[in-house]
C-alpha cells in the first residue's frame, strides 16, 4: 500500500466518481480502477460496494478511510514541517517568563501567535529573580518576559506594562501600627525572600534588610501563601495582593523606609544575536501588541 493509493482513495470519495476523481487527480478512468484493486488486494477487503450503480464505501471501507485521511493529514503536515526547517524555520522557541510577570497577560500574549504557528513549538520556563538574564545572556533562551536594569545594552527590549512592589504583612503579624515600622524594627521579624534562580546571582539587594532572619521561597505564590499564614513580611507585586489587600486579609505598611519600587516590564532579546523568522514574527507581534489602537470614527 502506498500514500499514493490513499490518495486515490480520498479523491475518489470526494469527487464520488471514478470519472471525477480521474479528473481531479489528472489520471485515466483504467489507471484508478487498477489502483482501486490493488489496494483492496492489499487490504485484505472490499472498500466499495459494487452492486449498485454508483460505487459506495462498505462499512470496513468508511472506517479505513477514516483512518487512510489521519495519515494523509499527517503526512502532509510532515512534509510542510520538513519544508519550514529546510527554509530555517525554528522547530522551538525557549521563552522565560520572570517571577515579577502577570502570568494570564504574558500566556496570553504567546497564545494567540503560537496558534498561529503550531510547527514551532513553545518551551517555557520560569526563572527568578537574574535568572532570566542569565540564560538569555548565555543564549539558552530566545526570549525573557522579565524585566531589566535601565540602560541596559545587552538587551533589544519591548516595554509590555509595568508593576509596583509593595510592603506587605498579615494583619497582627507587626508588634507595632503599620505607619511605625522601621529599619530597625523589621529587622527583628521574619523576611520572607525569593530564591535567586540564575547559578550565578547578581550581585545586588532586592529589599534584603541586612542581618534580618529570613524565609526563602522559589516563587511569588509561595511567598504570598508565606505572608497570608503569618510566617514574615516582604514585599509583593501589587496585582498578586490587590484582593487580599482591599479584604484585609494583607496590611500594606509603605512609608519613608518602605517605599516599595515601580518596575517596568518587557520582553527582551539579546541584542546583536541573530534571530530566526519565528523568533523574528513573535518579536514583530509584541511590538505591534503594545502599540495603541487608533480610535475608530
Amino acid at each position: 500500500m502506498s500514500l499514493a493509493q490513499l490518495r486515490t482513495l480520498d479523491a475518489l470519495v470526494s469527487a464520488g466518481s471514478l470519472q471525477a476523481a480521474a479528473a481531479a487527480l489528472n489520471r485515466t478512468h483504467p489507471t484508478l480502477h487498477t489502483s482501486l484493486r490493488k489496494m483492496e488486494e492489499a487490504v485484505g477487503f472490499q472498500l466499495f460496494d459494487r452492486s449498485g450503480y454508483r460505487l459506495e464505501l462498505t462499512g470496513e471501507g468508511a472506517a479505513f478511510l477514516a483512518r487512510a485521511r489521519r495519515v494523509l493529514a499527517e503526512m502532509n503536515e510532515l512534509q510542510t514541517f520538513s519544508a519550514q526547517m529546510a527554509a530555517g524555520v525554528e522547530a522551538e522557541l525557549r521563552v522565560v517568563i520572570g517571577d515579577l510577570s502577570p502570568l494570564p497577560a504574558m500566556l496570553g500574549l504567546l497564545r494567540k501567535f503560537f496558534a498561529q504557528h503550531p510547527q514551532t513549538q513553545l518551551h517555557l520556563q520560569f526563572e527568578a529573580l537574574s535568572g532570566p538574564w542569565e540564560l538569555l545572556l548565555q543564549d539558552a533562551v530566545d526570549l525573557i518576559l522579565h524585566h531589566v536594569d535601565q540602560g541596559e545594552a545587552r538587551f533589544e527590549t519591548i516595554p509590555l506594562g509595568r508593576v509596583s512592589l509593595i510592603p506587605v504583612a498579615a494583619p497582627g503579624f507587626l508588634p507595632f501600627p503599620p505607619a511605625d515600622a522601621t529599619v530597625e524594627r523589621m529587622r527583628e521579624l521574619v523576611q520572607c525572600v525569593i530564591r535567586d534562580s540564575a547559578r550565578t546571582p547578581a550581585e545586588r539587594n532586592y529589599f534584603v534588610l541586612e542581618g534580618a532572619r529570613t524565609c526563602t521561597v522559589s516563587d511569588q505564590m509561595m511567598k504570598k501563601e508565606v505572608i497570608l499564614q503569618g510566617l514574615g513580611w516582604g514585599h509583593m507585586p501589587d496585582y498578586l495582593v490587590c484582593e487580599e489587600l482591599a479584604a484585609g486579609r494583607l496590611v500594606c505598611f509603605a512609608n519613608r523606609y518602605f517605599r516599595g519600587s515601580d518596575l517596568e516590564l518587557v520582553a527582551a532579546r539579546k541584542a546583536g544575536r541573530a534571530h530566526g523568522p519565528i523568533a523574528s514574527k513573535l518579536w514583530e507581534a509584541l511590538q505591534a501588541s503594545t502599540q495603541p489602537r487608533k480610535r475608530k470614527r
